[in-house]
């Protein structure tokens, strides 16, 4: 049976615009908490994160979750109360982190120390302590909106290049939407379960931007060569065609690449999980406007300019008696 892509795109463009308009009102309400469109992590704002978890191997050490009150009693005794963030990690709620301003290295161990002795010992395998100054961030934070507004550029004009510029804008439209539903996703997730964005999450746009053009790039391939062996056949029949006879190889590349990342992400360890995650949203978005995104806009495009275009008037000549 033959999938029609066409036949439905209201649905998928429907579908589309209440992802993306769910992340911009999440973003909306970041800016408002953050001043950032999403949760920013150590990496862009600089400063210190003090990450801990209770040495549950020592007796009673672990009977009741970690007290937030009491670990702000200890912030607020060493002037770092108004200025530090503090998130209670874990099912069982025996994780903390930290955040506060830049401390140097007596601060940071006396600070750990007096944590310790108002709400237990901790784990020495489990601690980590990360410090990044202000400059350095802001400059993380410059170096990865340019990497990204240049690989934007970039994929725009080789598309121009190589195929003409309305299939260029469409698939420069595909690649927008992928990079919106996961910068979107990463703000709600940043609202309702506190997850910060840092320089890993702007590689991994990067990797989203280089690999979702992937699958639209191969579609328009086959339109292309299908208008100009049969220029003539409508171009929704010319879409649906392409859509069809490469669903197929969309699905099986995208599955292989989520099920690598499904695995780092259960099995890769805290570093990586955010940015597995990030993948796995960006390359699922990218299969989804690859196959029902760029190629619908681009048949709406086409069939719009046939039907505007003026039908030429032939003079008709009167029939003799």
């Amino acid at each position: 049976m033959k999938f029609s892509v066409i036949k439905q795109r209201r649905l998928w463009w429907i579908i589309s615009s209440v992802a993306i308009l769910s992340g911009l009102i999440a973003m909306a309400i970041s800016w408002s908490q953050f001043g950032s469109p999403l949760r920013p992590g150590l990496d862009f704002v600089g400063g210190t994160r003090l990450q801990v978890e209770l040495d549950c191997s020592k007796q009673n050490n672990c009977d009741k979750p970690i007290d937030t009150k009491a670990v702000r009693e200890v912030l607020d005794s060493k002037g770092l109360g108004s200025s530090s963030s503090i998130q209670v990690l874990g099912k069982d709620q025996r994780g903390l982190s930290i955040r506060t301003k830049a401390l140097d290295v007596d601060q940071r161990t006396q600070l750990a120390t007096d944590l310790s002795a108002k709400i237990g010992a901790f784990d020495p395998q489990k601690t980590q302590i990360d410090t990044v100054g202000p400059t350095l961030g802001r400059q993380l934070f410059q170096s990865g909106m340019l990497a990204l507004v240049l690989s934007f550029g970039g994929i725009l004009l080789y598309l121009t290049f190589r195929f003409q510029f309305d299939y260029a804008f469409f698939a420069f439209v595909a690649l927008f939407h992928d990079v919106l539903i996961t910068i979107g996703s990463f703000s709600i997730l940043g609202l309702v379960q506190g997850v910060e964005v840092d320089s890993l999450f702007v590689v991994a746009l990067l990797t989203i931007i280089g690999f979702s053009v992937n699958d639209t790039v191969v579609i328009y391939d086959r339109i292309r060569e299908v208008i100009q062996l049969d220029p003539d056949q409508p171009i929704n029949k010319i879409v649906d065609d392409a859509v069809n006879q490469t669903l197929t190889r969309s699905i099986n590349t995208t599955l292989t690449v989520l099920l690598t990342l499904l695995s780092i992400y259960l099995f890769g360890g805290e570093t990586l999980k955010n940015f597995a995650l990030a993948l796995i949203i960006g390359f699922a978005a990218g299969a989804y406007s690859s196959i029902f995104i760029a190629s619908t806009l681009f048949a709406w495009w086409r069939q719009r300019n046939v039907q505007r275009k003026p039908v030429a008037v032939t003079d008709s000549i009167p029939p003799s008696n």
